[in-house]
């Protein structure tokens, strides 16, 4: 696990050959010690995802680029990770490159992509290839760029080091995010670089373990619901008691992702409000 004291916002760190991390002022509950913005390549500068638009974020970016900022990318339009983006892009006319924002409210309505990657696209930036991969399911328009020559894989919010991303459903997907852990799982990396957090080494391993904890907590959503039909409400504690109960609220969205996965998949049903096993 990577030292917090290499997570203090504003000050840069650097990840490996013209790849350095600055973390937002943003800290807080659902965002850790804040969004990280990666700055990639030396003298034409690719910045990915921008985070919030905040005056003393964009300062330390612009004071930490040590070129010409020449491309922004974006892994998806969450409200703290892309919003900077067209304050940058007007500052340095660089174009965005990224997913469109879904309609679901909850989406940064300013990130207007020039360029919208095509799944497994080798985007050639300056000095730099970062493949693109798209994988649904935090957001219908997450994607995570892989550097090759870093074997370095940026992942937004689709793996947080310590916690799993929480899926928002309607446009969070469950099946679409096991879908796509399923797919990065076939790429060649050895580092994570995630959206939220410290960088994590043997990123395979973490994929495998990540996966692992969303099939053990459909397992558990089945087992509770085993006892009787409930409601979300009734179900959020019972399946989410290994989490604190100020978390309770968002793990109530990722619970109704996983019910909505499991109704597709014939395993459970809904009626009213209360859900049930199928055949039960």
């Amino acid at each position: 696990m990577e030292p917090r004291s290499h997570l203090i916002p504003g000050k840069p760190s650097v990840l490996g050959t013209g790849v350095r991390r600055i973390v937002a002022p943003n800290a807080g509950l659902m965002t850790g010690p804040g969004t990280n913005t990666y700055l990639l390549g030396r003298g034409e500068i690719t910045v990915l995802d921008p985070g919030p638009d905040d005056a003393r974020h964009l300062q330390a970016i612009m004071d930490a680029a040590d070129g010409v900022i020449r491309w922004i990318v974006v892994t998806h339009t969450h409200r703290d990770h892309s919003p900077l983006a067209a304050v940058l892009a007007e500052r340095t006319g660089a174009p965005l490159i990224g997913g469109s924002p879904p309609n679901d409210g909850r989406q940064d309505e300013t990130f207007r992509p020039d360029h919208l990657p095509r799944d497994g696209e080798r985007l050639q930036l300056g000095g730099i290839v970062l493949t693109a991969i798209h994988t649904p399911g935090h957001a219908s328009n997450c994607v995570c760029y892989l550097l090759d020559d870093e074997r370095l894989l940026f992942t937004g919010d689709h793996v947080l080091e310590g916690v799993s991303p929480v899926i928002l459903p309607p446009d969070g997907d469950m099946a679409a995010y096991m879908g796509s852990l399923q797919k990065l799982a076939a790429y060649e990396f050895e580092r994570i670089a995630p959206g939220h957090g410290g960088v994590m080494q043997r990123g395979k391993r973490v994929i495998s373990l990540l996966r692992a904890h969303r099939v053990a907590r459909e397992d558990k959503v089945v087992g509770k619901l085993m006892h009787g039909a409930a409601t979300l409400d009734q179900l959020t504690p019972a399946v989410y008691d290994d989490v604190p109960q100020e978390r309770h609220a968002w793990a109530r969205l990722t619970l109704e992702a996983h019910l909505i996965k499991l109704a597709r998949d014939g395993r459970v049903i809904e009626s009213a409000g209360s859900w049930r096993l199928s055949g039960v």
